[in-house]
């Protein structure tokens, strides 16, 4: 038979399966003169990794904070499990919670910082000891319990602040940009780290972070924020390949944006912006309706780049645009290209550095062509 991992607490399957499942109810927090959160419906289901994306000031940590009980809200309900929490003083909420600092008490042991959930619940020392030896296990931290947290690494003490979280075996757990901290190779490392637990624990996660990679590699489902609201709620791939908005296609990753409309024309819909470029979209490409303002989204890395003379893939399939290099920049792995294919409209293309690629240099004329499949279209920002 084989484990999954340390077992916090015992717990049976169906116990664990039904724990942890977050509801909010148009919850809101006001400031004199701004809303911060605005009214936001979201459901977590159980041992669901669900991350609140967004930039600065979006009202996801405000989000957080409420969930966690440090922010009352201005309106709203918050239930866990169908238990209404909302005006709950956040020691009784059984939620575990992880700082972007750590909040380690600095002047207690490894050990101690772990066990002081358990403490304050006044559990036996029997079973304190037993259950933070199994927490330091989990996150690969046994025999360091005597240390302090001047003597562990950035990493370390990381580790240290997610054991303290689940140690009392919360059905929730709360993280909040809990890598920002650390420098670029520990923060691939704990990814990794923080997948497994989460994976090995069952334990729900609902995560806050700007870095749209963390986001977008580490959850179930993403909750994009946007002043207060959220602007899109979905899988990884939804946000990427089918966003909602043209504020949703700009901050996930890399897009090529082009302002027009949708008009009809034998064989199936085409984009016009209205200086002189007509580009083939697949039906159904986004709700917008024909004679609609919208804007076009194709992915510079689904656009490929050949000699002027290279042949289209073929209408319907493909589309093809003219165009000279303006800017060539090697990034390892691939070269970021921008081709200028009609005046005022540049696109950036990725391509992979393969020995027998295709190559250019500013100055050159180029052919750029896609699958009509990889073009989206979104409604133009009001």
């Amino acid at each position: 038979m084989t484990s999954r991992g340390p077992v916090l607490e015992v717990a049976t399957p169906d116990q664990g399966a039904r724990r942890g499942r977050l509801t909010l109810r148009r919850l809101t927090k006001r400031y004199p003169g701004a809303t911060a959160v605005d009214a936001i419906d979201l459901e977590v289901g159980s041992g669901e990794f669900l991350t609140l994306l967004g930039p600065s000031g979006s009202g996801k940590t405000t989000t957080l904070m409420m969930v966690a009980g440090f922010t009352p809200p201005s309106e709203g309900e918050i239930e866990v499990d169908g238990r209404p929490i909302t005006g709950m003083a956040p020691e009784h909420r059984d939620i575990g919670v992880v700082f972007q600092n750590y909040a380690l008490f600095p002047h207690m042991t490894v050990a101690d910082n772990v066990a002081f959930p358990l403490k304050m619940r006044r559990r036996p020392r029997a079973f304190i000891r037993t259950q933070v030896e199994r927490a330091l296990d989990m996150v690969h931290l046994a025999g360091l319990g005597d240390r302090l947290p001047r003597q562990l690494s950035g990493g370390q003490q990381q580790r240290v602040a997610l054991a303290r979280a689940l140690v009392f075996n919360p059905g929730l757990l709360l993280m909040d940009e809990p890598l920002g901290a650390l420098d670029r190779n520990l923060r691939e490392q704990m990814k990794v780290e923080i997948k497994r637990i989460h994976h090995d624990v069952g334990v729900t996660v609902l995560y806050v972070t700007h870095d749209q990679e963390e986001a977008l590699t580490m959850s179930d489902r993403v909750a994009l924020m946007d002043r207060g609201r959220i602007a899109q709620l979905g899988t990884a791939e939804d946000l990427y390949e089918r966003p909602a908005s043209r504020f949703v296609a700009e901050f996930i990753g890399e897009s090529n944006l082009l302002e027009g409309c949708v008009e009809a024309a034998a064989g199936g819909p085409i984009f016009a912006d209205g200086r002189g470029l007509q580009l083939r979209v697949r039906p159904g490409a986004g709700s917008v309706p024909v004679g609609r303002a919208c804007t076009l989204m194709v992915r510079p890395e689904k656009i490929s780049l050949g000699p002027p003379e290279s042949a289209a893939t073929g209408e319907p399939a493909g589309a093809a645009l003219a165009g000279h290099v303006e800017d060539v920049v090697y990034v390892g792995e691939f070269t970021r290209y921008r081709v200028r294919v009609a005046p005022g409209a540049v696109l950036g293309v990725k391509t992979p550095n393969t020995y027998a690629g295709f190559r250019a240099k500013p100055g050159d004329s180029v052919r750029l062509q896609w699958d009509v499949a990889d073009a989206y279209l979104v409604p133009t920002r009001q």
